[in-house]
């Protein structure tokens, strides 16, 4: 059985569509939840990626929140490793400032709630250029990391995604969203659509209705790509071991 780790940030989070596109190609989901005291592993000999989802609190609360620090200086043992890392929003935030960038809010204090379009770079047009509208709920963005490649833009938050020495991916939207989740985060925070950037409830789900297909297909298209950047390492490292 092929395990990937996943570190979600909050007991009702759940993995979307991107865990049932993982589990239909036969991969097992660890699941931990830093924040309420799972540990995170010293090694990952036990597993083929990690994937860090998102969460409502920021990548700059590693003074206030335990587990955001725990995280910071656990990823880079993943980075080590050369296993393959996707971070989704928040986990992109801590991927990038792991990375020595910087995480902060729009100087225009402007947030991305609803879809949004993003536009592949040369570099990116491999991955992103069948996805034109993505969903985004955040306030935060971050640089580009020193070292990276930027692989999509985004007309409020100018980086949308990067990749770091090939097996580290980040992405600022919410590629595992389904309708039933983008209801649920509504209803959850509902008082944040008021504010600048945030698009309505009907325009959220109009934008749904003409994207949310797109995104899904793009998505089993995107997660194959991925997952042969693990194949890739797993040979590697045998080379590396019979040489």
């Amino acid at each position: 059985m092929k395990h990937i780790l996943v570190i979600i940030h909050q007991p009702t989070s759940e993995t979307g569509r991107v865990g049932q596109i993982l589990t239909s190609y036969g991969y097992q989901l660890d699941i931990r939840l830093p924040s309420h005291g799972d540990s995170l592993p010293c090694h990952l000999d036990k597993h083929d990626a990690v994937i860090v989802f998102g969460g409502p609190m920021s990548a700059n609360d590693e003074n206030i929140l335990p587990h955001i620090r725990t995280e910071l200086n656990w990823i880079p043992l993943v980075l080590e490793s050369k296993k393959p890392y996707l971070g989704i929003c928040l986990g992109a935030q801590l991927l990038a400032k792991v990375l020595g960038a910087k995480v902060s809010v729009h100087p225009q204090d402007i947030q991305e709630i609803g879809y949004f379009p993003i536009t592949p770079t040369i570099e990116g047009q491999d991955y992103f250029n069948d996805l034109e509208y993505v969903y985004h709920w955040h306030r935060e963005g971050f640089e580009l990391p020193s070292g990276a490649v930027l692989l999509a833009t985004g007309k409020t938050f100018k980086n949308q995604a990067f990749c770091y020495e090939k097996t580290a991916y980040g992405l600022q939207f919410h590629p595992e969203i389904t309708g039933a989740l983008m209801q649920r985060w509504i209803e959850r925070d509902m008082e944040q659509l008021t504010l600048p950037g945030s698009q309505s409830i009907i325009e959220q789900l109009r934008r749904h209705r003409l994207y949310g297909v797109q995104g899904e297909k793009w998505l089993k298209t995107f997660i194959p790509l991925w997952i042969h950047s693990i194949q890739s390492e797993q040979r590697l490292q045998l080379e590396r071991r019979s040489a």
